[in-house]
């Protein structure tokens, strides 16, 4: 199929609880992406790999704010695939820059570069934060990289050479 076609019957969203811990992130990961591919959507390989490190983030922010189990849903509307992560934390985030001296931090700021669209809501069980993304990435080329880039930059004074 190609990115071009349009998915002729929407698939149900699927969803599933994500235990707190760290070791179940990956799990969780994985397990979006074998959806998604099951699924067979038009999607581009750089918007899975979107798809895969946005989910990635906002799982991993769940489980370590929270220490609770959180619920992950998969959804495809015909144009854009959305994952959502409710947790049990009742405070909303807002994406900031990125201060390169922190050690985390900047999931959010990928999302918001990556993401066709995000945001986030109250939801009775706490939060729910989702993104979406289209049937190509959202940024692409030189763009894509510069943000991955940018979010991956080591602290400086791990790169700078000290003085004996």
């Amino acid at each position: 199929m190609s990115v071009a076609t349009r998915q002729a019957i929407t698939p149900a969203p699927f969803g599933f609880r994500v235990l707190p811990s760290a070791e179940a992130v990956p799990n969780a990961r994985r397990r979006v992406i074998q959806v998604v591919r099951g699924w067979s959507l038009p999607l581009a390989e750089d918007a899975l790999r979107d798809v895969e490190l946005l989910s990635s983030e906002l799982i991993t922010n769940a489980v370590s704010h929270t220490h609770a189990p959180c619920v992950v849903c998969v959804s495809w509307d015909g144009d854009r695939l959305r994952v959502e992560v409710t947790d049990a934390g009742h405070e909303l985030p807002a994406a900031c820059g990125i201060d390169l001296d922190a050690t985390d931090g900047r999931g959010l700021f990928l999302v918001a570069a990556l993401a066709t669209n995000w945001g986030a809501e109250p939801d009775p069980a706490g939060k729910r934060i989702w993104f979406e993304v289209g049937t190509t990435a959202a940024v692409s080329g030189d763009e894509r990289l510069t943000t991955l880039v940018r979010a991956a930059v080591p602290k400086a004074r791990d790169v700078l050479p000290t003085s004996a």
